[in-house]
């Protein structure tokens, strides 16, 4: 007996009357019911939310905005719901009346507008009051648990809309004040700079101040030493004056009688100088008559001689002997003598003479000067009282500006002291407001001071910093596109599982022969793979056909899909052979499992660990990720792995197949009666 023998076998039971035939059709239309129809009910159930009617509750009261334009954004945000038709939108007048309409299913949800929306919206521009505007969405899970999904999906973008709308306003105003503080900020920069100018003027007027407390200082310390010895010499003054003044006041008593001494002298000496006068005269006269006497003697000798010459007594020479004799006797005898010394006291008596007159001089002046001189020591000593007193008040006058000049001196060096000070302070004021010059320009120029279209293009781009730019390596069309690789999949492996319902998984002919064991599990399996091959072929067809799913690689996804027919019929076929009746239970289990664990919705990784395990031992989740790359155009590589996988799958089926045909060539008391038949 041949394979296709025993393939042919089991086909033709399965064809041989019309309930048959009609069964073997209902089978073949298993996965079409499944799949096709499932995934005709939510193909695109997005595009008919308009059905769904849902309460819109517009209580906001509008705002005045900061630059005084009116905004209803409240009544705006209506406005764009009502007209983008995602949902059937009711107005409805009050809060209760929506809350009520939920409640009783008269409504999908509900959408309220507060009545400080559009104030809140607004509140930004104040740093006090600033409110995040809501939106209040009340929801029943009772009515739909997916629709308040769907309703967050919407809320959350009206919200992004709202958002980034009042987000460029505000944004707009920021920029603006930016602006604004760009020029306030150069204009302080301008004034900076003649700040720094006037700072540096004096920073330089503090330069000369300090040059000249500096000179200050030394003055007054100068001043101060010119004070101290002035000081001293005050009081110097003061003791001599006091001194002069005592010598004086005692002058003037000693000299009270002076005028009247002095007269009496004057006129003494005037008799003194009168007598001796007199008797230089007569002493003259003595001296005159002397030398009158001793000239006519010699002219006595010599006309005597120049007779005695004459006369022949005496030779000339003998007379000038006898005159010079005479001249030699004259001039040192006794007479000679005599005459020496009354022609010396003669000298003595003219000069005593000339002496007593100026004598007498002196004392007539020294008469008439006399009251002179005691009126001039009266005055000197009233002036020197007068001094004396003075020099006192100078001294203790001196005293005080001593005081004045050390507290000016100190005041000075304190003045100079403050001056180094305020020209340091100066320099760092003339050096900061530098700094403060260059650090405000430097600042002025990194604010920005955007135009109109750069306000309008940055508003936008701080509104929405965030623009999400989608490449989609692979994107499916619809809701229904995105479900199809799980559906089609787990319809083919029920379509499949529903054959054992109808068809044996072994003959008990084939088992009766004596053909080999894997001739029977192969003959066994071959009419389960030729229903699920024109399962899988139906549903391929009626969806790609039907329902418009157009795959990228449409004759690619129709042989995956029989691989695919292939594995699951095999390991089905194999597991129900082996196992009888309790292997459907199993093929169910293995089902139930493959659904939790394939990723067909959620991400299998989402999945508990335990289940990551079924994920890779089972094969839906396979022919699930190679479907979703068909259809949808990803990467093909992946492709030939898992065909070659499905292999795998096929030839475990085989195997089990092959025991099962073992198994079951040795009869029992099961055999011919099982325990259980389902």
């Amino acid at each position: 007996m041949t394979v296709l023998r025993l393939a042919r076998s089991e086909l033709k039971r399965m064809t041989g009357g019309l309930l048959p035939k009609l069964t073997l059709l209902a089978l073949i239309m298993v996965p079409l019911l499944y799949g096709a129809v499932y995934l005709y009910a939510n193909w695109d159930p997005y595009s008919n939310l308009d059905r769904i009617d849902a309460a819109l509750v517009v209580e906001d009261t509008g705002a005045t905005s900061s630059n005084g334009t009116e905004l209803q954004a409240g009544k705006e945000v209506a406005e764009s719901l009502v007209k983008g038709h995602v949902f059937n939108w009711q107005k409805v007048s009050s809060s209760d009346e929506a809350e009520q309409g939920v409640a009783s299913g008269r409504y999908a949800f509900a959408l309220k507008i507060p009545k400080d929306f559009s104030a809140n919206l607004t509140s930004p521009g104040s740093f006090d009051t600033a409110n995040q505007a809501m939106l209040n969405v009340t929801t029943n899970d009772a009515n739909n648990y997916l629709l308040s999904t769907i309703v967050d999906k919407l809320t959350t973008a009206v919200h992004a809309s709202v958002a980034q709308e009042v987000g460029e306003e505000t944004a707009n105003q920021l920029l603006t004040g930016f602006g604004t503080i760009h020029n306030q900020i150069t204009k302080a920069a301008t004034g900076a700079g003649q700040l720094s100018g006037g700072v540096n003027q004096l920073r330089d007027g503090t330069v000369t101040l300090h040059t000249g407390t500096s000179q200050l200082s030394q003055g007054a310390a100068e001043l101060y030493n010119g004070q101290l010895k002035l000081s001293d010499g005050a009081n110097q003054l003061a003791s001599g004056a006091g001194q002069l003044d005592g010598g004086l006041q005692q002058l003037k008593e000693k000299t009270a009688t002076l005028p009247a001494d002095s007269q009496r002298l004057a006129d003494g000496a005037a008799q003194v100088a009168a007598g001796n006068a007199a008797l230089n005269t007569k002493v003259q006269d003595v001296v005159g008559q002397l030398s009158a006497a001793d000239q006519s003697l010699r002219e006595r000798v010599s006309v005597a001689n120049t007779k005695l010459v004459e006369a022949g007594v005496l030779t000339p020479e003998q007379a000038d002997k006898v005159l010079a004799d005479f001249d030699a006797a004259a001039a040192s005898g006794p007479a000679a003598d005599a005459k020496s010394k009354i022609q010396a006291d003669a000298a003595q008596i003219q000069q005593l003479a000339d002496g007593s007159a100026a004598v007498s001089d002196g004392a007539a002046k020294l008469a008439a000067a006399a009251p002179a001189l005691t009126g001039g020591i009266t005055q000197a000593a009233t002036g020197a009282d007068q001094l004396a007193s003075g020099s006192a008040a100078l001294a203790a006058g001196q005293q005080t500006a001593l005081d004045g000049s050390a507290r000016v001196s100190a005041g000075a060096q304190e003045l100079d002291s403050g001056a180094t000070k305020l020209e340091s302070g100066a320099a760092t004021a003339a050096e900061g407001a530098g700094t403060l010059t260059n650090e405000l320009a430097k600042g002025a120029g990194q604010i920005p001071n955007p135009d109109d279209s750069q306000k309008s293009s940055l508003s936008k781009v701080i509104a929405d910093p965030v623009a999400v730019s989608n490449v989609s390596q692979a994107k499916a069309n619809s809701y229904g596109a995105g479900l199809a690789p799980f559906f089609l999949t787990l319809a083919l492996w029920i379509g499949i599982f529903m054959l054992v319902q109808a068809m044996r998984p072994i003959t008990q002919r084939a088992l009766a022969s004596n053909a080999p064991a894997w001739k029977i599990a192969v003959g066994g399996w071959l009419p389960f793979l030729a229903v699920s091959v024109l399962q899988a072929s139906l549903l391929t067809l009626v969806v790609d056909v039907g329902l418009g799913l157009n795959p990228a690689h449409p004759v690619l996804m129709w042989l995956f899909m029989l691989a695919a027919a292939m594995a699951f019929s095999s390991l089905i076929q194999g597991i129900v052979a082996l196992l009888g009746s309790p292997g459907k239970l199993v093929v169910l289990i293995l089902l139930v499992l493959q659904l939790v664990s394939s990723g067909g919705t959620f991400p299998w990784q989402t999945t508990p660990q335990p289940l990551h395990v079924v994920h890779d031992v089972l094969p839906m989740g396979y022919v699930v990720t190679g479907m979703r790359h068909l259809i949808y155009g990803a990467d093909l590589s992946l492709i030939l792995p898992t065909v070659m996988g499905l292999l795998g799958y096929t030839v475990l089926g085989a195997v089990l197949s092959t025991l099962a045909v073992r198994k079951h060539k040795f009869w029992t008391l099961k055999s011919l009666k099982p325990e259980i038949a389902v």
